[in-house]
């Protein structure tokens, strides 16, 4: 310790290069962090940068494929990554090319054809039970009784309302 304080500026430099050069030998051999990483399973990389275990990975469902008609074919590996695509942009912009909107009644659906089966159905549905103004429309009479449109009008006629 007393050496290193009566050392001038230049002699602290040049023991320091010294012992730089020194560690870089003594490093090199050793460098485990540099060399490739075994991966013949093709799994992928952890936090580490290491390969995760395979049966985290078949835990996780990571070697089930899931494709996406409507997102132009593209894979998504696992359960989760597939579920979270459809709140993603490529798939309701595939959806908006379709002139379908993207709701949770499209959860799932992956097929182009589906999701136009099931859009078309969802109208139909939606068809009968909106309001049409000429068969849904009420009455009520003085007595307070109540009649379709069509039955008032009749009544009307024959006067008996």
């Amino acid at each position: 310790v007393e050496k290193r304080q009566a050392q001038t500026y230049e002699e602290l430099l040049r023991e320091q290069a010294e012992g730089a050069g020194a560690e870089e030998l003594a490093e090199a051999p050793d460098s485990d962090d540099e060399a490739p990483v075994y991966n013949p399973l093709k799994l992928p990389l952890g936090w580490d940068g290491k390969p995760i275990p395979y049966w985290l990975y078949r835990l996780h469902g990571l070697n089930l494929e899931f494709k996406c008609q409507i997102c132009g074919n593209a894979s998504y590996w696992g359960r989760r990554a597939f579920e979270r695509h459809f709140k993603e942009t490529q798939h309701q912009q595939g959806m908006k090319a379709l002139g379908i909107p993207n709701s949770k009644h499209f959860f799932e659906v992956t097929e182009i054809e589906d999701a136009r089966k099931l859009w078309a159905e969802l109208q139909e549905r939606r068809k009968g039970t909106s309001f049409e103004a000429d068969q849904d429309e009420e009455f009520e009479d003085a007595e307070g009784n109540v009649y379709k449109k069509k039955t008032w009008l009749d009544l009307k006629r024959q006067g008996l309302v």
